[in-house]
């Protein structure tokens, strides 16, 4: 059997320079994806989206992936690449004309593995094993996620390794670029053989069946949505039906979606920790670059150095710096903040690090490999993703606490340094904020239930063939609430933190924090009698998810990492 020729398959790198960061906006919106260094020591440059991503024999970016999923940039296909999808296929249309059987080719799957399929058959056999596996239930998932997935199952297919036609690549995205959405479900995928049952019905849309949302959200039948778009039904021929839905396709694009997400919140997080330490008379001495590189943490180096350049200049650290003052040590909270930060800015740089080489694999089951052999293999175990992703959430859950702690140190008149109880306008009638820290503290405490790790459990299934799972897309469905809260809760310690700044008048704070603070007021009033919160803190959120803080902070302090 003759090989393929290896196009740049071999070659599957994908550089990630630490994370996915500066503007990326929070779960289900859309925003431009910006590519920096977190926590190696430099500025973060700003990436432009691309206007067309091209889709080929090597991976997609982490740039590539927000863009298409979150900012709908359109796709092309590398014609070389499709060159060598179709010399693929034609070592795929060698076996099926083999009077001896084929794994997916012309056999059944699973337990039913040995048994021939007849040539007039088979098209119903890829049908049926797509139909069967589009067994999701429970809500929708979010656009962004299947995008996300549709694109990397793309991105596979165009690795050559697969057996697919090329018309199938094509109408995969076609439909990506038509702005379709395949109504993909909360529950049914365990993680192996990868993201089956989210995979599947992305498959059923593409052969015009199933349920679907048009580019304007939409429900409608696949065949409509295909119809309307002028795009036609795949039928699909031997393999690809496997081809198809073996992959962590799902698990991986929302890994890969919550470290655009995460960069974001973890400078963030050094913010809203600046803040605080001003507002309730800490000290940036424990910050300084010598103690810091006693202990060599690059997460730790990168968050302290945001910390020093935040609260550079302060007047309100100034007012009480020298022997008058009485603080020995500040509480953990405040002092230990580069250390926790750090360590999940370490905790996402690896995640990256296995992103970026799940983006660079070629997943499925069977596979094409380079000589033209037809294997099989286990590669579609989500075991790698599901782990970092439960660690990211460990991460988030950690970080949120001690935010929360932070935000409750401002309204303790124990612990405040002169500020009045619960930052109230009057002690007594006023209860200030109060129900902001208890909604934090619910929140933290969901984030930690959140935190049990989902990869660590496993049902087996298919007759026991199946009998060890990752549970990876569990623990990617998990991160995304952990992200939201973790957003959430920084976002009530800087409404916090910035009413603790107001109240310090009229010494002044620091310009970039003085910065954010100006920024919270253009949409949440400053100390005075108790309001309507939900709405402040929610528009807070807003702030904290566009970027705006980072910005804000940015615009004074310099580049933050």
């Amino acid at each position: 059997m003759s090989g393929i020729p290896d196009s740049s398959q071999s070659k599957r790198v994908v550089a990630w320079p630490a994370l996915v960061s500066n503007r990326s906006m929070s779960l289900s919106h859309a925003a431009p994806a910006v590519v920096s260094p977190a926590s190696d020591g430099h500025a973060a440059p700003a990436v432009v989206s691309p206007a067309v991503v091209t889709v080929g024999a090597g991976p997609v970016s982490f740039t590539d992936l927000v863009a298409v999923a979150r900012l709908d940039a359109p796709i092309v296909l590398d014609p070389a690449a499709l060159d060598g999808v179709a010399a693929t296929r034609r070592i795929i249309d060698g076996l099926a004309v083999d009077v001896n059987p084929h794994y997916g080719i012309s056999t059944g799957f699973g337990a039913l593995a040995t048994t021939f399929i007849t040539s007039d058959r088979r098209a119903q056999l890829q049908a049926s094993l797509v139909r069967s596996h589009a067994a999701g239930s429970g809500p929708e998932v979010e656009r962004e996620v299947v995008r996300a997935l549709m694109l990397l199952r793309l991105s596979t297919l165009m690795t050559g390794r697969t057996g697919v036609r090329p018309v199938t690549a094509e109408t995969y995205a076609a439909v990506l670029n038509a702005g379709i959405t395949p109504v993909v479900h909360e529950y049914g995928s365990l993680g192996c053989s990868g993201d089956l049952a989210p995979l599947a019905h992305c498959a059923l849309a593409v052969m015009g069946e199933g349920r679907v949302r048009d580019a304007s959200g939409t429900p409608m039948s696949g065949q409509a949505a295909l119809a309307a778009a002028g795009i036609a039904p795949v039928v699909l021929a031997e393999k690809e039906g496997l081809a198809l839905i073996n992959g962590t396709d799902g698990m991986l694009g929302m890994l890969v979606l919550a470290l655009a997400d995460l960069t974001r919140l973890l400078t963030t997080a050094d913010i809203a920790a600046a803040m605080s330490v001003e507002a309730l008379l800490g000290t940036d001495a424990t910050f300084a670059a010598d103690l810091q590189a006693l202990r060599p943490q690059l997460g730790q180096a990168a968050s302290a150095g945001n910390l020093r350049a935040l609260l550079h200049g302060s007047p309100l650290l100034a007012s009480h710096a020298g022997p008058d003052d009485p603080t020995v040590q500040d509480a953990y909270s405040l002092r230990c903040s580069p250390q926790v930060h750090g360590a999940a800015r370490d905790t996402a740089d690896h995640a990256a690090l296995i992103a970026g080489r799940e983006l660079a694999s070629a997943v499925d089951n069977p596979v094409v490999t380079l000589d033209g052999r037809v294997a099989s293999n286990g590669n579609f175990h989500g075991a790698p993703v599901g782990y970092v992703l439960d660690f990211l959430a460990i991460a988030a859950a950690d970080v949120a606490s001690m935010s929360e702690r932070r935000t409750d140190r401002h309204l303790d008149a124990n612990r405040n340094k002169g500020l009045p109880p619960f930052l109230a306008h009057e002690v007594g009638v006023d209860s200030g904020l109060m129900i902001a820290q208890y909604t934090a503290a619910g929140i933290v405490s969901e984030l930690k239930r959140l935190a049990v790790p989902a990869s660590v459990d496993s049902i087996p299934s298919s007759a026991m063939q199946e009998d060890h799972v990752s549970m990876g897309w569990a623990a990617a469905r998990k991160l995304r609430h952990s992200i939201d809260g973790l957003q959430r809760v920084l976002a009530i310690e800087i409404m916090t933190a910035a009413r603790s700044l107001d109240l310090r008048a009229p010494v002044r704070p620091g310009a970039a924090t003085g910065a954010v603070r100006d920024l919270v007021r253009t949409v949440a009033e400053g100390p005075g009698h108790d309001r309507f919160l939900s709405p402040e803190i929610e528009a807070v959120v807003a702030l904290v998810a566009s970027g705006a803080v980072m910005d804000a902070a940015a615009s004074v302090a310099g580049p933050l990492r």
